[in-house]
């Protein structure tokens, strides 16, 4: 359903098609394990291939942006459709959320700092 990509200390999941009340329990609980992994200290989430988001899905966002602020560690998104990026905006929630064009911005804006990691 969704992958997960370890490169420590930077973590990429990438969940796949819907992110919703159907698919969110396990996509919770993978950013959870990914936010709390000794040494990661940002976690990207690619929304590339996700078609859909509803409230459930949105809720999972800010709670693993919420676990991740309090464990010191860095929450991104990128890769987000314009469909999904319109949803954002709606809810304000662009406004909370770091957000990348893709993969690579985020590893080129951080190349600096990878090299400290």
């Amino acid at each position: 359903m969704q992958t997960l990509l370890a490169h420590k200390p930077i973590t990429v999941i990438r969940p796949l098609d819907y992110l919703n009340a159907a698919t969110c329990g396990e996509f919770g609980r993978q950013l959870a394990t990914a936010i709390a992994a000794p040494g990661v200290v940002a976690v990207l989430v690619d929304l590339g291939a996700v078609t859909f988001i509803d409230s459930a899905g949105l809720m999972a966002l800010v709670s693993g942006l919420k676990q991740a602020k309090k464990m010191g560690r860095r929450f991104s998104l990128c890769s987000v459709s314009p469909g999904i990026k319109m949803i954002l905006e709606l809810s304000q929630l662009d406004r909370v959320f770091e957000i990348f064009e893709n993969v690579d911005s985020f590893e080129a804006e951080n190349s600096c700092v990878n090299q400290h990691w």
